[in-house]
């Protein structure tokens, strides 16, 4: 009998390894962090408690309202001083003589020995009081107790009871008595409260005046964020900033510094201090440093104004309210009253408001204007509401060129003479021959009878610096553009800036970005009204407004770009200007440009109808000599006016816009220029003849060659 074996584990066959099969190995457990100390958890969480931000904010807390109560007893100290000594006058001594005010100085001495001889005359007193107090008492006691007593006498009479006679005696005693009770029971009690009590009134004076050091202090404060503007602020400013002898004479002041300061009064959207400096410091080292001023005032560069007013050695500080000048200003008049008229030669044009937040208008009678910027500041909205104002006068005459060609001035059109729009060559040939015609109806009005009266003719440029560098030349080589006495631009603008004023004839320009090349300085300094937005650097400022205006703290270069679009400064006689000051500082009313067409259709409808001329130069189909020959017809001579209405009804589209100046410029130089005849300008017949015969006989030489 065979014997089987039953293996109950049995091992199982391995199948054959399979090429797609994807063997995985196991890979052993990575090694546990290790574990971090508990010291070393602890130190973290302690760190984290301390660095956190209430922790900060608790700790703070704690030292301001520690650090008020030793504040607050240094100053009742210093006020205690103060009363019981000269100090406080010697103070005022000391920073008058820094000043330099020996007057002042001389007025605080003599007060300070009339206190120094009341105090000694006090302390001999002091050698007498004690007899004198003990003799007063010994008296004042007497009369008490025989009063007393007459009273009792008078109750035990009323009473009939001898016992009343001390009765109003013993009434005082058992009054004392009980004061006396109180006294015990409070003085215990009064004794552990009063140190605290003391402890609070210095903690209520220390916490009024912020007596802690500036880390120490809240956030809202230790920012200063529209801190107000104290005597204490602007003489810490001022002794911080950097110059050393006002530094010097600030200490040698000490609490006495605000002595320099005039009143600090509101104004506008800020407030107005006039600041005295002391001897040995100049104004421009203060106006040079206007960024750190403004920094210690703990306001923006653009919040702090730095002007030169009459007074000697002294600077006028206009410090705005922290945030104010971002605030848009209101609506302009123009836009808000739709009854306003203009009057050219006794109005002013509400332009905008000045730092003050006062009105600021702006008088443009016989003015050449000149206003320019950095691109994108809104010149031409500046520039153009004061030609809207303008326009509301039916007698003001406008010839316009916008070399921006955008459409910024093209409500004007049915207003204005000549509207010129575009950027290129021949627009700008267009405009410079425009400015030529200005100049000949100036020429015209020059030549007039003595006393002869002219309506306005606004000649305005906007985008000039293109007509400046327009690279252009005429048939007689003459370049358009440029600064040179051969520029037919630059030689036009100067007739006009020379003589246009004495016959209401000005010149208006916008430019941007000025440099020598694109504003010449002749020009510039041509206009009565210089103005101008955020530029890049203080040389553009001194070559948009002048010298004069800058060195007076005209800065329109610290202006921000981008940020006060709209804020001009101005110099010009025409605006009112603080006494002492060669600028001021203006922020225009922004009228858009639906609100302009709105104005324009105002002023339209005060005048007859005006046919706006695009181009200078006419239909080319049509011969304008001939055609003025023609509506001269055989008179002998007719007079200008009627000569422009005959073409205008020979043919409209050509002519219903011409004025005298277009007349002179086709007629000049072919020898029939209009001419005086009975005190009146005419047009001869004869001269006309010869001028057309004369033509003819050239044009057939010039075909026979």
């Amino acid at each position: 009998m065979s014997e089987n074996v039953v293996h109950l584990h049995k091992t199982p066959e391995m199948p054959a390894q399979d090429a797609s099969v994807t063997t995985l190995t196991v890979v052993p457990d990575a090694p546990a962090a290790p574990v971090v100390p508990l010291w070393v958890r602890s130190g973290r969480a302690v760190k984290t408690a301390v660095t956190h931000e209430n922790t900060k904010t608790g700790a703070r807390a704690v030292a301001r309202h520690s650090l008020y109560v030793w504040g607050g007893g240094r100053i009742v100290a210093r006020r205690t001083w103060d009363g019981r000594t000269g100090a406080r006058y010697e103070r005022f001594l000391r920073a008058a003589e820094a000043a330099g005010n020996m007057e002042l100085a001389g007025e605080w001495e003599e007060r300070l020995q009339h206190f120094r001889d009341a105090r000694h005359r006090r302390r001999m007193d002091l050698l007498t009081s004690p007899i004198d107090a003990a003799k007063g008492v010994a008296v004042g006691t007497g009369l008490g107790i025989g009063s007393l007593v007459a009273l009792g006498v008078v109750l035990a009479i009323a009473n009939k009871d001898i016992a009343d006679v001390i009765t109003p005696l013993m009434a005082v005693i058992e009054f004392i008595r009980l004061v006396i009770t109180i006294v015990q029971v409070v003085w215990g009690p009064a004794l552990t409260i009063g140190p605290f009590l003391a402890l609070l009134a210095l903690w209520t004076v220390g916490s009024k005046q912020q007596a802690a050091p500036a880390w120490a202090l809240p956030d809202n404060i230790r920012s200063g964020e529209g801190e107000p503007i104290t005597p204490s602020i602007v003489v810490k400013a001022l002794r911080d900033l950097g110059v050393p002898a006002l530094r010097g004479a600030i200490k040698e002041m000490g609490d006495a510094g605000a002595s320099m300061l005039g009143p600090i009064r509101i104004a506008g959207c800020g407030v107005e201090v006039d600041v005295t400096l002391p001897s040995g410091v100049a104004t421009n080292e203060v106006q040079g440093r206007r960024r750190k001023l403004a920094e210690n005032l703990t306001r923006h560069e653009h919040e702090v104004f730095i002007t030169i007013p009459v007074a000697a050695r002294t600077v006028r500080l206009w410090v705005a309210d922290s945030g104010a000048l971002d605030e848009p200003i209101g609506p302009s008049p123009l836009v808000t009253d739709e009854t306003m008229t203009a009057d050219y030669a006794k109005g002013r044009a509400p332009w905008g408001q000045d730092l003050r937040g006062d009105a600021a208008a702006l008088s443009l009678y016989q003015r050449h204007l000149l206003i320019t910027g950095l691109s994108n500041q809104g010149k031409t909205v500046a520039l153009r509401s004061l030609a809207l104002w303008v326009a509301l006068d039916r007698s003001v005459q406008f010839l316009m060129g916008d070399l921006k060609g955008v459409g910024d001035w093209a409500m004007f059109d049915g207003l204005a003479t000549t509207l010129i729009q575009g950027p290129t060559d021949e627009h700008v040939i267009q405009v410079i021959e425009m400015v030529e015609g200005a100049v000949d109806e100036m020429n015209r009005r020059i030549q007039a009878p003595p006393g002869t009266v002219f309506p306005a003719l606004i000649v305005l440029v906007d985008e000039a610096q293109v007509a400046f560098m327009c690279p252009a030349k005429d048939e007689d080589r003459r370049p358009y553009g440029g600064a040179k006495a051969n520029s037919r631009y630059f030689m036009a603008v100067r007739k006009i800036h020379n003589q246009g004023r004495a016959v209401n004839v000005l010149m208006w320009q916008g430019t941007q970005d000025p440099t020598n090349e694109n504003l010449p300085k002749l020009v510039r300094e041509g206009a009565h009204t210089r103005a101008s937005l955020a530029l890049g650097t203080e040389s553009q400022a001194r070559m948009a407004l002048g010298d004069k205006a800058v060195d007076g703290g005209a800065s329109p270069n610290l202006l921000r770009p981008g940020l006060d679009q709209g804020t001009l400064v101005v110099a010009s006689s025409g605006i009112d200007i603080p006494a002492g000051q060669a600028s001021i500082t203006v922020r225009t009313h922004y009228i858009d440009d639906d609100a302009a067409k709105a104005i324009i259709e105002r002023a339209k409808a005060l005048r007859d109808g005006v046919t706006t001329l695009h181009a200078v130069d006419r239909d080319p189909d049509r011969d304008p000599l001939a055609d003025i020959a023609s509506v001269v017809g055989t008179a002998e001579r007719v007079r200008t006016k009627d000569v422009l209405a005959r073409l205008g009804t020979l043919n409209t589209d050509a002519y219903g816009g011409w004025s005298f100046i277009d007349l002179k410029r086709v007629l000049d130089g072919t020898g029939a220029e209009p001419y005086k005849s009975d005190g009146v300008m005419v047009v001869g017949r004869d001269r006309l003849a010869r001028a057309l015969a004369n033509r003819d006989e050239d044009g057939s030489a010039s075909a026979a060659e």
